[in-house]
């Protein structure tokens, strides 16, 4: 699989596709880890995470009264002729957002107990994310509780 996705990086967007419809380039699905923290780092330096809400992996941060349990977020992006990685932290960005706004929503400023959920296959980690990525697309799904810490 790595010669077809060196190749498809060098063809033009619709040759890809053409390639990617007969199934060819969808045959790759890696699962990777990558620290949560830096796509909230990367998130935050945008300006699109303002940092009134904080993000926790289950198993660190604070505990603090949840006022909705099981927050879910799916988010696929291109990856087409993207570092696996990076295509994963801009994936896992706004899926972020997604839960930012939906904590802001519930009158939370947290999310908690933060695990990987893709295909309802759960991933615990208190430094990482799961991200599967393939030729031409990254996905990352997130469930964490809407919390309240602090005052």
């Amino acid at each position: 699989m790595p010669t077809i996705r060196v190749r498809l990086a060098h063809l033009g967007a619709s040759a890809a596709l053409a390639l990617a419809a007969s199934g060819t380039a969808l045959a790759a699905d890696d699962v990777i880890h990558v620290p949560l923290q830096k796509a909230i780092d990367a998130a935050t330096a945008s300006g699109k995470l303002d940092g009134s809400v904080k993000f926790y992996l289950a198993g660190t941060g604070p505990k603090g009264k949840v006022l909705k349990a099981s927050a879910l977020t799916n988010k696929k992006s291109n990856a087409f002729a993207k570092d696996h990685e990076q295509a994963c932290i801009w994936t896992a960005q706004s899926a972020l957002i997604q839960l930012q706004d939906a904590a802001r929503n519930a009158g939370a400023n947290a999310v908690t107990n933060i695990v990987s959920y893709f295909r309802k296959n759960e991933y615990k980690s208190t430094t990482d994310f799961e991200c599967h990525v393939g030729a031409l697309m990254a996905g990352v799904a997130l469930r964490g509780d809407l919390a309240r810490i602090g005052k």
